[in-house]
Formats: structure tokens, C-alpha cells, sequence
């Protein structure tokens, strides 16, 4: 009897220790659920394109006109355009990275949801189209955009942002109807290391001359 006493009071005295044991387990269990259900919670809210619209109006217009259609051909269209570029320009901007001092003051007073909330703005509206001028550069710009030069090893522009120009979304811009002045200006500062947000266009602009950046910016003002 003074056995089985025993083994009942040593069962009493490790139940309590059980229970801890148990109850620590569990813990870790419900801490790696938390960071799981946090990350859910910190996903970015939907764009709102009211928000958007109202934010564009009040900083962007002036430049880039309304609903995005730039008549200044200086500054870039920015209708139609794919939202992530526009999102990643405009951090970049904000950051230092893309260098502008007027786009980099306008940039400093948007936050992260303004930045997307234009971002989907503009892509929902309808770029206008533009116009090649240049007759006697048409058709090499027509040759460098769709097929490069091989012999210099140039990539055709068409392989990253289609045959058409309409890019491909979250990866390439869309360059379909943008103004040839400012498609040459941005390809002379990436060949001259003025821009330097994106690595592979430096590589390609590197290797054109005056006439061709001139000759494919023309032809990509007339894409549609």
C-alpha cells in the first residue's frame, strides 16, 4: 500500500510539470504563426484611383498634363504607362537614385501610397499617340528598334519592349507614342553615365551615336 501511495503522489507531483512542458511547446508554435498573419496584415492596400487622380492634379499636371498626356515634349508622357514603372521611378527619385532636382522636390513630398495611387492612375488613362518626323532617319530607327546591329552587337529595342512598344508589365516601360525629344534625352544620358537606375540600358546606349539615338527615339514616337 506504501508502494502504491507513492507512485500515486510522484504521478500528482509531475502532472503540473507536464502541463508547463505542454504549454511551452505550444509557444512556439504561436510565434511562427504571428509573423505570418503580420505580413498579411502589412500587405499594401488597393490603389485608389480618386486618391490618385486628386494627388496628380495637385503635383504632376503642370508637367505632364492632364491625365498623364504630356504636350511638352521635354517632359515624358506618362498615360498607359505601366504603374510598377512608375512607382519604381518615382522611389528612385525620391531616393536619390534617379537623378532630377525637380523631380526629385516633387518626388520628397509623396508617400508610398501616393506613389501608387498615381502610379495606377495614370496607366488607367489612354496615352494620345505621337508622330515620327524625321523622314530621313525613320527607317534606321526602324532597323535599330526591331532588329539592332549586330555587327556592333546592339540589341534590338524590341526584345524588351515589344515589337509595338508596349513593353511588358512590372519588367520594361511602355515607349509606344512617347515624345522623341525626351526618349533622346534619356538615352544620351544613359550612354553618357548621367542616369545610372538601370544598368542594362546603360550597356546598350553606350554603343549609339548621336544619329541612331536620334533615328530610334523619331521611330518611337510614331509606335502604336
Amino acid at each position: 500500500m506504501k508502494l502504491l501511495a507513492s507512485l500515486l503522489t510522484a504521478a500528482l507531483l509531475a502532472a503540473p510539470a507536464l502541463d508547463s512542458l505542454a504549454q511551452a511547446a505550444e509557444k512556439p508554435a504561436a510565434a511562427a504563426e504571428k509573423p505570418a498573419g503580420e505580413a498579411k496584415a502589412q500587405q499594401p492596400a488597393k490603389p485608389d484611383l480618386a486618391q490618385g487622380e486628386s494627388k496628380f492634379s495637385a503635383v504632376c499636371v503642370a508637367c505632364h498634363g492632364a491625365g498623364g498626356n504630356s504636350g511638352i515634349p521635354a517632359n515624358p508622357k506618362l498615360a498607359q504607362q505601366h504603374p510598377e514603372y512608375i512607382i519604381k521611378q518615382l522611389q528612385e527619385f525620391k531616393a536619390g537614385k534617379r537623378q532630377s532636382p525637380v523631380m526629385q522636390g516633387f518626388a520628397a513630398q509623396l508617400s508610398d501610397d501616393d506613389m501608387r495611387n498615381i502610379g495606377y492612375y495614370v496607366a488607367s488613362n489612354k496615352a494620345k499617340p505621337g508622330f515620327a518626323k524625321d523622314k530621313d532617319l525613320v527607317t534606321l530607327g526602324e532597323k535599330i528598334y526591331r532588329g539592332g546591329i549586330a555587327d556592333r552587337q546592339i540589341a534590338a529595342c524590341a526584345g524588351c519592349h515589344s515589337p509595338n512598344g508596349a513593353g511588358i508589365p512590372a519588367q520594361y516601360p511602355r515607349l509606344a507614342g512617347q515624345h522623341a525629344d525626351y526618349v533622346a534625352a534619356q538615352l544620351t544620358a544613359f550612354r553618357d553615365g548621367v542616369r545610372k537606375n538601370s544598368p542594362q540600358m546603360n550597356q546598350v546606349a553606350a554603343k549609339l551615336n548621336d544619329r541612331e539615338i536620334r533615328a530610334v527615339s523619331d521611330y518611337i514616337a510614331g509606335l502604336r
